[in-house]
């Protein structure tokens, strides 16, 4: 490879990918330099089971808040399925195991399921309420995702006093009791503030608050969509689209060293157990941003961050069949909530932040395989087997430091048992087997995922979440600041999740630090 370029990346994330075909496109001599022996980071797909032809989302599993803009500007060979479920939630009403269904398109079904379960029209009345709002909260929010940052005031303004009260300056805990009176109903509502995040939904912090716009706000929807061909699709995609244009992506290669001043850069790297060095005018960084200050000799800015989930892969040999008798191709198909009832969620929290694995452990599953079965094999799909991915929530990092395997093993059962409550047959029985004879089952903590993409702590969003704003009303006074992608250095950035609109599979973090790049091309 040649030893100078306009811009090194550091790392080959799906964030990476975007920025270097935007600054390539523009004519820009972009090098990405990934320390694994593949791109895609925690956007990949692998064949997780000896001898099944099946492709996993093995870390990240669905897509929101990928811009259709980034998707048409990249002219991106990708497609995204809707999902006909949004998500059904088992739960039990004096002694009867029942649920809530609710379709992407809602139907008289949602209304009747709302109804059955909390024996009126009162609470789904509060819900349309609510996510109307909510929508028209993503609509202004969305589209400025991919400009420079919006003041504070200006979002307020734009959001209005009401909405802008209860979603950036009070615990959303607050207003969910304001809002709705069934624990069921309440604890579908906060999933969203929670994924990835650990707090409880009263945290004064507000990181709850800013998870849960994070997942509302995709393309002014926040539908959350099945790539086809698994994650590993999206990345293939945005690979191809990187090399069409002319960017350099180099595998195996491990960054060690990165030194700024000005505008020269050299980044330092190993391949094959020979040092490397590349200069550069810029730098933009894919990796987390404790990471980066590693890399630059700075002092981290503050604690690890700790990531705060559980995710398990399975693939299973048939559906198992509901207690309360609903379609199993209807409830697996979309967002399958389990124990994650608002009481049980704050339980759990509540366990969890003093060092105990919750009991029930709260989650959450969806089968990719129902509505894109081309992962698998067409043997596979012939004999009805299925792909279901379950994500739990409070499960700090800290729980698993110094486990044998033992309480990893206990977070496995826990997580099935509390999905078993509902099912007429365990689920452990519909579990296929691999050529070994092994059940197909891959586990994996924050601290798998810190060991496999060096995400600190495993936390899949390398830190809190901020607000999609600036802090305050005072002017960014530079390209980087006003992208959002600052990481305090002139010509370095931040490319990855932990710039100021980072998080998710997305490509935003990416597509707004090339823009701050040209920015600062122009003068």
């Amino acid at each position: 490879m040649q030893q100078a370029y306009d811009v090194v990346v550091v790392g080959g994330g799906h964030n990476a990918l975007v920025a270097a075909t935007y600054l390539a496109r523009a004519g820009l001599s972009t090098c990405v330099l990934e320390r694994l022996g593949h791109t895609g980071g925690a956007a990949i797909s692998a064949r997780a089971f000896p001898g099944l032809d099946v492709r996993m989302s093995c870390y990240s599993y669905l897509v929101s808040l990928l811009p259709q803009q980034i998707i048409d500007d990249l002219a991106l060979d990708l497609e995204l399925r809707s999902r006909s479920t949004a998500s059904y939630t088992p739960t039990w009403r004096d002694g009867v195991s029942t649920g809530l269904l609710v379709e992407r398109r809602a139907s008289a079904a949602t209304a009747d399921s709302f109804r059955q379960l909390t024996g009126g029209d009162g609470e789904y009345a509060a819900w349309q309420g609510f996510y109307a709002e909510v929508e028209q909260a993503a609509k202004v929010l969305a589209r400025s995702l991919t400009q420079p940052l919006l003041s504070a005031t200006t979002v307020s303004e734009q959001l209005g006093a009401r909405t802008w009260d209860w979603l950036v300056q009070r615990p959303i805990g607050e207003e969910i009791d304001r809002r709705f009176a069934d624990d069921t109903v309440r604890g579908i509502v906060a999933t969203d503030a929670l994924i990835g995040t650990f707090a409880s939904v009263y945290d004064e912090t507000l990181v709850q608050n800013r998870c849960f716009l994070y997942h509302l706000i995709g393309n002014g929807t926040g539908e959350w969509r099945v790539p086809v061909g698994g994650m590993g699709a999206v990345t293939d995609a945005l690979r191809r689209a990187a090399e069409q244009v002319g960017a350099h992506i180099e595998t195996d290669a491990e960054v060690t060293r990165v030194e700024a001043a000005g505008d020269a850069a050299e980044t330092t790297f190993m391949s094959n157990d020979v040092e490397h060095v590349v200069d550069s005018r810029y730098v933009l960084s894919g990796v987390a941003p404790a990471v980066l200050d590693a890399l630059m000799g700075w002092e981290s800015g503050g604690p690890k961050p700790e990531g705060s989930q559980l995710k398990i892969n399975l693939l299973l040999s048939r559906l198992p069949r509901w207690k309360a008798g609903l379609n199993p191709a209807v409830a697996f198909a979309g967002t399958l909530h389990v124990a994650e009832d608002y009481s049980q969620l704050e339980a759990a929290y509540a366990d969890a932040a003093v060092g105990r694995l919750p009991d029930p452990l709260p989650g959450e599953l969806y089968c990719h395989s129902l509505t894109d079965a081309s992962i698998l094999s067409p043997e596979l799909a012939t004999k009805g087997y299925q792909t279901l991915t379950y994500f739990g929530v409070h499960t700090p990092a800290g729980l698993f430091a110094g486990d044998d395997g033992t309480l990893v093993q206990t977070a496995v059962d826990r997580a099935l048992d509390a999905l078993d409550q509902h099912l007429e047959e365990s689920i452990r029985d519909c579990v296929a087997t691999d050529v070994n004879g092994q059940p197909c089952l891959e586990v994996k903590t924050p601290l798998d995922i810190e060991a496999a993409l060096n995400m600190p702590g495993g936390h899949i969003f390398h830190g809190d979440l901020q607000w999609p704003w600036l802090d305050a009303d005072t002017p960014a006074a530079t390209p980087a600041e006003r992208w959002g992608v600052d990481a305090g250095a002139d010509n370095v950035l931040l490319c990855g999740s932990g710039a100021r609109r980072g998080g998710a599979v997305s490509g935003i973090g990416g597509h707004n630090a090339a823009m701050a790049v040209l920015e600062l091309e122009q003068g």
